[in-house]
Protein backbone atom coordinates (compact mmCIF):
# COMPACT_ATOMS: atom_id res chain seq x y z
CA UNK A 1 0.00 0.00 0.00
CA UNK A 2 2.47 2.23 0.85
CA UNK A 3 4.42 1.64 -2.54
CA UNK A 4 1.68 1.89 -4.50
CA UNK A 5 0.63 5.56 -2.44
CA UNK A 6 4.23 6.43 -3.14
CA UNK A 7 4.22 5.75 -6.84
CA UNK A 8 0.70 7.61 -7.01
CA UNK A 9 2.39 11.39 -5.61
CA UNK A 10 5.19 10.89 -7.39
CA UNK A 11 2.87 9.88 -10.53
CA UNK A 12 1.09 13.25 -9.67
CA UNK A 13 4.44 15.58 -9.02
CA UNK A 14 5.75 14.68 -11.90
CA UNK A 15 2.67 15.76 -13.61
CA UNK A 16 2.51 19.07 -12.14
CA UNK A 17 6.47 20.28 -12.45
CA UNK A 18 5.41 19.45 -15.92
CA UNK A 19 2.60 20.82 -17.02
CA UNK A 20 3.96 24.10 -18.19
CA UNK A 21 5.57 24.00 -21.41
CA UNK A 22 7.12 27.72 -21.51
CA UNK A 23 10.02 26.74 -19.52
CA UNK A 24 13.39 28.39 -21.65
CA UNK A 25 16.45 26.80 -21.78
CA UNK A 26 18.82 30.23 -21.65
CA UNK A 27 22.32 30.04 -22.46
CA UNK A 28 24.71 29.66 -19.92
CA UNK A 29 26.22 32.59 -18.44
CA UNK A 30 29.25 33.71 -15.53
CA UNK A 31 27.89 36.76 -14.96
CA UNK A 32 30.76 38.72 -13.58
CA UNK A 33 29.48 41.92 -14.53
CA UNK A 34 26.98 41.55 -11.66
CA UNK A 35 30.03 40.90 -9.12
CA UNK A 36 31.76 44.47 -9.40
CA UNK A 37 29.98 45.71 -6.60
CA UNK A 38 29.74 43.47 -4.23
CA UNK A 39 31.24 43.93 -1.19
CA UNK A 40 34.63 42.85 0.22
CA UNK A 41 35.53 41.36 -3.11
CA UNK A 42 37.22 44.21 -4.61
CA UNK A 43 40.92 42.88 -4.52
CA UNK A 44 40.21 39.56 -6.40
CA UNK A 45 40.76 39.81 -9.88
CA UNK A 46 38.79 38.02 -12.61
CA UNK A 47 40.09 35.33 -15.36
CA UNK A 48 40.98 37.69 -18.34
CA UNK A 49 39.95 34.96 -20.34
CA UNK A 50 36.18 34.02 -21.01
CA UNK A 51 37.15 30.63 -21.64
CA UNK A 52 39.37 29.53 -18.59
CA UNK A 53 36.42 27.61 -17.27
CA UNK A 54 38.84 26.18 -14.10
CA UNK A 55 40.10 29.47 -13.43
CA UNK A 56 36.42 31.37 -13.57
CA UNK A 57 35.16 28.84 -11.76
CA UNK A 58 37.77 28.95 -9.36
CA UNK A 59 37.26 32.89 -9.23
CA UNK A 60 33.36 32.43 -8.22
CA UNK A 61 34.39 29.59 -5.77
CA UNK A 62 36.65 32.59 -3.79
CA UNK A 63 33.84 35.14 -4.19
CA UNK A 64 31.54 32.67 -2.65
CA UNK A 65 34.11 32.34 -0.02
CA UNK A 66 34.47 36.17 0.78
CA UNK A 67 30.78 36.95 0.67
CA UNK A 68 30.03 34.24 3.18
CA UNK A 69 32.97 35.85 5.67
CA UNK A 70 31.14 39.11 4.83
CA UNK A 71 27.62 37.76 5.06
CA UNK A 72 26.67 40.77 7.27
CA UNK A 73 28.02 43.35 5.12
CA UNK A 74 26.83 41.51 1.35
CA UNK A 75 23.29 41.27 2.91
CA UNK A 76 23.43 44.94 4.40
CA UNK A 77 20.95 47.64 2.91
CA UNK A 78 19.60 51.30 3.76
CA UNK A 79 16.14 52.03 5.06
CA UNK A 80 14.22 53.00 1.73
CA UNK A 81 12.97 56.92 2.04
CA UNK A 82 9.60 56.53 -0.33
CA UNK A 83 7.31 54.49 1.35
CA UNK A 84 3.73 54.38 0.26
CA UNK A 85 0.79 53.07 -0.22
CA UNK A 86 -0.74 51.97 -3.23
CA UNK A 87 -4.17 51.18 -4.10
CA UNK A 88 -4.95 49.49 -6.97
CA UNK A 89 -6.92 46.53 -8.76
CA UNK A 90 -5.46 42.83 -8.20
CA UNK A 91 -4.23 41.02 -10.89
CA UNK A 92 -2.99 38.00 -11.72
CA UNK A 93 0.07 38.23 -13.24
CA UNK A 94 0.24 34.64 -14.76
CA UNK A 95 3.43 32.75 -15.39
CA UNK A 96 1.94 28.79 -16.59
CA UNK A 97 1.84 28.17 -20.55
CA UNK A 98 -1.94 27.27 -19.91
CA UNK A 99 -4.75 29.96 -19.29
CA UNK A 100 -5.35 30.24 -16.25
CA UNK A 101 -8.13 28.23 -14.57
CA UNK A 102 -9.37 31.32 -12.48
CA UNK A 103 -8.84 35.09 -12.56
CA UNK A 104 -8.60 36.66 -9.81
CA UNK A 105 -11.88 38.33 -8.08
CA UNK A 106 -12.48 41.90 -8.51
CA UNK A 107 -10.94 43.39 -6.03
CA UNK A 108 -8.81 46.20 -4.91
CA UNK A 109 -6.64 45.90 -2.27
CA UNK A 110 -3.51 47.99 -0.98
CA UNK A 111 0.03 47.21 -1.96
CA UNK A 112 3.37 49.02 0.11
CA UNK A 113 5.49 50.16 -3.11
CA UNK A 114 9.40 51.60 -1.97
CA UNK A 115 12.45 51.40 -4.13
CA UNK A 116 14.45 48.53 -3.74
CA UNK A 117 17.53 49.20 -1.37
CA UNK A 118 19.48 46.75 -4.25
CA UNK A 119 19.64 48.24 -7.84
CA UNK A 120 19.37 45.82 -10.81
CA UNK A 121 19.52 47.01 -14.66
CA UNK A 122 15.75 46.45 -14.75
CA UNK A 123 13.02 49.57 -13.63
CA UNK A 124 9.74 47.11 -12.87
CA UNK A 125 12.26 45.02 -10.15
CA UNK A 126 13.57 47.84 -8.70
CA UNK A 127 10.68 49.12 -7.18
CA UNK A 128 9.18 46.59 -4.44
CA UNK A 129 5.60 45.65 -4.31
CA UNK A 130 3.99 44.15 -1.28
CA UNK A 131 0.24 43.41 -0.85
CA UNK A 132 -0.98 44.06 2.60
CA UNK A 133 -3.07 42.57 5.04
CA UNK A 134 -3.24 44.58 8.20
CA UNK A 135 -4.58 43.32 11.61
CA UNK A 136 -4.77 45.12 14.97
CA UNK A 137 -2.01 44.31 17.54
CA UNK A 138 2.18 44.30 17.28
CA UNK A 139 2.34 40.92 15.54
CA UNK A 140 3.46 40.82 11.80
CA UNK A 141 5.09 38.56 9.61
CA UNK A 142 6.58 38.99 5.73
CA UNK A 143 5.14 36.35 3.54
CA UNK A 144 7.44 35.26 0.35
CA UNK A 145 5.52 32.37 -1.82
CA UNK A 146 7.31 30.19 -3.95
CA UNK A 147 9.50 30.77 -7.19
CA UNK A 148 7.19 31.98 -10.57
CA UNK A 149 4.24 32.59 -7.84
CA UNK A 150 1.97 34.18 -9.58
CA UNK A 151 0.29 37.95 -7.91
CA UNK A 152 -2.59 36.27 -5.81
CA UNK A 153 -0.42 32.86 -4.85
CA UNK A 154 -0.57 32.39 -0.90
CA UNK A 155 -3.26 35.27 -0.55
CA UNK A 156 -5.69 33.07 1.04
CA UNK A 157 -2.72 31.85 3.42
CA UNK A 158 -2.13 35.93 4.66
CA UNK A 159 -6.41 36.21 5.63
CA UNK A 160 -6.17 33.20 7.65
CA UNK A 161 -3.36 35.16 9.52
CA UNK A 162 -5.59 38.29 10.15
CA UNK A 163 -7.67 36.16 11.46
CA UNK A 164 -5.31 34.70 14.18
CA UNK A 165 -4.33 39.03 14.90
CA UNK A 166 -1.28 38.65 12.55
CA UNK A 167 -0.78 41.52 9.74
CA UNK A 168 1.23 40.50 6.68
CA UNK A 169 2.90 42.09 3.78
CA UNK A 170 3.12 39.48 1.46
CA UNK A 171 6.19 40.17 -0.91
CA UNK A 172 6.76 40.00 -4.57
CA UNK A 173 10.18 38.55 -5.02
CA UNK A 174 12.46 40.00 -7.28
CA UNK A 175 11.53 39.28 -11.05
CA UNK A 176 7.99 38.07 -9.78
CA UNK A 177 4.72 39.22 -10.78
CA UNK A 178 4.12 43.02 -10.96
CA UNK A 179 8.28 43.10 -10.76
CA UNK A 180 8.90 41.26 -13.54
CA UNK A 181 10.53 42.60 -16.95
CA UNK A 182 8.44 42.19 -19.93
CA UNK A 183 10.38 40.10 -22.00
CA UNK A 184 9.97 37.42 -19.63
CA UNK A 185 6.57 35.50 -19.19
CA UNK A 186 8.16 33.50 -15.68
CA UNK A 187 10.85 34.57 -12.74
CA UNK A 188 13.57 33.11 -15.01
CA UNK A 189 15.90 35.93 -13.73
CA UNK A 190 15.38 35.19 -10.37
CA UNK A 191 17.13 31.50 -11.10
CA UNK A 192 18.50 30.79 -14.05
CA UNK A 193 22.01 29.56 -15.58
CA UNK A 194 23.36 33.34 -15.06
CA UNK A 195 25.11 32.79 -11.95
CA UNK A 196 26.15 36.03 -11.13
CA UNK A 197 22.46 37.15 -11.49
CA UNK A 198 21.22 34.45 -9.64
CA UNK A 199 23.32 35.40 -6.27
CA UNK A 200 22.31 39.19 -7.23
CA UNK A 201 18.59 38.54 -7.08
CA UNK A 202 18.96 36.47 -4.07
CA UNK A 203 21.23 39.27 -2.38
CA UNK A 204 18.14 41.89 -3.53
CA UNK A 205 15.69 40.20 -1.33
CA UNK A 206 17.02 39.82 1.48
CA UNK A 207 17.61 43.68 1.87
CA UNK A 208 13.76 44.16 0.39
CA UNK A 209 12.72 41.34 3.25
CA UNK A 210 14.20 43.70 5.62
CA UNK A 211 13.30 46.96 4.20
CA UNK A 212 9.75 45.48 4.76
CA UNK A 213 10.82 44.77 8.36
CA UNK A 214 11.74 49.02 8.61
CA UNK A 215 7.73 49.91 7.51
CA UNK A 216 6.71 47.19 9.89
CA UNK A 217 8.28 48.72 12.85
CA UNK A 218 7.29 52.64 11.81
CA UNK A 219 4.08 51.17 11.79
CA UNK A 220 4.10 49.71 15.25
CA UNK A 221 4.65 46.02 14.55
CA UNK A 222 7.12 45.11 16.86
CA UNK A 223 6.83 41.42 16.96
CA UNK A 224 7.73 40.12 13.64
CA UNK A 225 8.29 36.63 12.30
CA UNK A 226 8.65 35.51 8.02
CA UNK A 227 7.21 32.59 6.22
CA UNK A 228 8.85 31.80 3.21
CA UNK A 229 8.25 29.03 0.81
CA UNK A 230 10.70 27.08 -1.40
CA UNK A 231 12.90 29.72 -2.97
CA UNK A 232 10.86 32.05 -0.33
CA UNK A 233 12.02 29.60 1.90
CA UNK A 234 15.68 30.19 1.26
CA UNK A 235 15.28 33.51 1.10
CA UNK A 236 13.58 33.48 4.37
CA UNK A 237 16.34 32.01 6.35
CA UNK A 238 19.29 33.89 4.59
CA UNK A 239 16.97 37.13 6.13
CA UNK A 240 16.79 35.23 9.68
CA UNK A 241 20.60 34.75 9.59
CA UNK A 242 20.86 38.10 9.39
CA UNK A 243 18.40 40.34 10.95
CA UNK A 244 17.77 40.21 14.78
CA UNK A 245 14.30 41.47 14.33
CA UNK A 246 12.49 37.79 13.06
CA UNK A 247 11.71 35.97 16.00
CA UNK A 248 9.24 33.86 14.73
CA UNK A 249 10.35 31.77 11.48
CA UNK A 250 8.04 29.24 9.21
CA UNK A 251 10.19 27.87 6.65
CA UNK A 252 7.53 25.86 4.32
CA UNK A 253 10.22 23.52 2.37
CA UNK A 254 13.83 23.79 3.48
CA UNK A 255 16.71 22.29 1.41
CA UNK A 256 21.13 22.25 2.31
CA UNK A 257 22.78 23.87 -0.88
CA UNK A 258 21.67 26.28 -4.06
CA UNK A 259 22.91 24.29 -6.34
CA UNK A 260 22.14 21.22 -5.27
CA UNK A 261 18.53 21.69 -5.44
CA UNK A 262 18.80 23.51 -9.10
CA UNK A 263 20.87 20.44 -9.83
CA UNK A 264 19.11 17.40 -8.65
CA UNK A 265 15.08 18.94 -8.76
CA UNK A 266 12.54 18.10 -11.28
CA UNK A 267 11.21 22.05 -11.71
CA UNK A 268 14.84 23.09 -12.25
CA UNK A 269 15.70 20.72 -15.25
CA UNK A 270 15.77 23.58 -17.99
CA UNK A 271 18.47 25.31 -15.92
CA UNK A 272 20.10 22.42 -15.48
CA UNK A 273 20.09 21.53 -19.24
CA UNK A 274 22.32 24.92 -19.53
CA UNK A 275 24.50 24.48 -16.80
CA UNK A 276 25.65 20.83 -16.53
CA UNK A 277 27.45 21.91 -20.06
CA UNK A 278 30.08 23.81 -18.20
CA UNK A 279 30.04 23.05 -14.96
CA UNK A 280 29.81 19.72 -12.52
CA UNK A 281 27.09 19.73 -9.49
CA UNK A 282 30.16 19.92 -7.20
CA UNK A 283 30.77 22.86 -8.88
CA UNK A 284 27.77 24.56 -9.25
CA UNK A 285 27.46 23.94 -5.32
CA UNK A 286 30.71 26.12 -4.92
CA UNK A 287 29.68 29.02 -6.91
CA UNK A 288 26.15 29.76 -5.16
CA UNK A 289 27.23 28.76 -1.56
CA UNK A 290 26.84 32.05 -0.38
CA UNK A 291 23.06 31.85 -0.92
CA UNK A 292 22.73 28.60 0.85
CA UNK A 293 20.94 28.53 3.79
CA UNK A 294 24.05 25.55 4.67
CA UNK A 295 26.26 27.57 5.59
CA UNK A 296 24.63 30.21 7.68
CA UNK A 297 23.39 28.01 10.86
CA UNK A 298 26.11 29.56 12.99
CA UNK A 299 24.51 33.18 12.25
CA UNK A 300 21.24 32.13 12.44
CA UNK A 301 21.58 30.96 16.15
CA UNK A 302 22.99 33.99 17.43
CA UNK A 303 19.71 35.45 18.20
CA UNK A 304 16.66 33.46 20.12
CA UNK A 305 14.44 32.41 17.45
CA UNK A 306 11.44 30.26 16.69
CA UNK A 307 11.05 28.26 13.73
CA UNK A 308 8.97 25.43 12.10
CA UNK A 309 10.11 23.41 8.94
CA UNK A 310 7.95 21.15 6.84
CA UNK A 311 9.17 19.48 3.75
CA UNK A 312 7.23 17.21 1.58
CA UNK A 313 8.55 13.15 2.15
CA UNK A 314 7.43 12.49 -1.66
CA UNK A 315 9.25 15.53 -3.00
CA UNK A 316 11.06 15.76 -6.61
CA UNK A 317 12.09 19.62 -6.58
CA UNK A 318 13.72 19.88 -3.19
CA UNK A 319 15.06 15.87 -2.38
CA UNK A 320 13.74 14.95 0.40
CA UNK A 321 17.13 13.88 1.76
CA UNK A 322 18.45 17.01 1.52
CA UNK A 323 15.65 18.20 3.73
CA UNK A 324 16.47 15.56 6.45
CA UNK A 325 20.16 17.18 6.10
CA UNK A 326 18.82 20.00 7.00
CA UNK A 327 16.21 19.23 9.67
CA UNK A 328 19.53 17.52 11.37
CA UNK A 329 21.22 21.08 11.44
CA UNK A 330 18.69 22.16 13.33
CA UNK A 331 18.85 19.68 15.68
CA UNK A 332 22.69 19.77 15.83
CA UNK A 333 22.55 23.06 16.48
CA UNK A 334 20.04 22.99 19.80
CA UNK A 335 17.69 25.48 17.69
CA UNK A 336 13.88 25.89 19.02
CA UNK A 337 12.59 24.41 15.69
CA UNK A 338 9.88 21.78 15.25
CA UNK A 339 9.95 19.46 11.67
CA UNK A 340 6.84 18.47 10.13
CA UNK A 341 6.97 16.14 7.15
CA UNK A 342 4.14 15.49 5.07
CA UNK A 343 2.70 13.06 3.21
CA UNK A 344 3.27 14.75 -0.40
CA UNK A 345 5.90 16.27 -2.72
CA UNK A 346 6.56 19.93 -3.75
CA UNK A 347 3.83 21.22 -6.09
CA UNK A 348 1.11 18.53 -4.31
CA UNK A 349 1.55 20.79 -1.12
CA UNK A 350 -0.33 23.26 -2.81
CA UNK A 351 -3.11 21.25 -3.99
CA UNK A 352 -6.32 19.72 -1.76
CA UNK A 353 -5.95 18.34 0.69
CA UNK A 354 -2.67 18.69 1.56
CA UNK A 355 -3.04 22.53 1.35
CA UNK A 356 -4.89 22.37 4.11
CA UNK A 357 -2.47 20.58 6.33
CA UNK A 358 -0.06 22.86 5.79
CA UNK A 359 -2.07 26.08 6.50
CA UNK A 360 -3.32 24.11 9.90
CA UNK A 361 0.45 23.54 10.73
CA UNK A 362 1.37 26.93 10.13
CA UNK A 363 -1.32 28.68 11.32
CA UNK A 364 -1.49 26.35 14.90
CA UNK A 365 2.26 27.22 14.67
CA UNK A 366 2.53 31.13 14.38
CA UNK A 367 -0.37 31.17 16.87
CA UNK A 368 2.18 29.37 19.51
CA UNK A 369 4.84 31.15 18.94
CA UNK A 370 3.87 34.93 18.59
CA UNK A 371 1.90 33.49 22.38
CA UNK A 372 5.28 33.45 23.88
Amino acid sequence: MRRRYSQWIYNWESRLTTRDSNRVVRPFEWGLDWTHDWPGVGDLRAPRDENDRTALVEYLASVNQRLIENSDEFFAYRTPADFRIEHRKVELFHTGSAPPKKQPKDEWAKFLRFTSPIDSPYPENNLVNARWFRAHGRRAVVLLPQWNADGVSQSALCRLFNVLGIAALRLSMPYHDIRRPPEITRADYAVSANVGRTIAATRQGIADIRACLDWLEERGYSRLGIVGTSLGSCYAFLASAHDPRIHVNVFNHASTTFGDVVWTGQSTRHIREAVEAVLTQEELRRVWLAISPLVYFEKFKRWSKKSLMIYGRYDLTFLPEFSVQTAGEFLRHGLDTTIKALPCGHYSLGETPYKYMDAWHISRFLAKAFAG
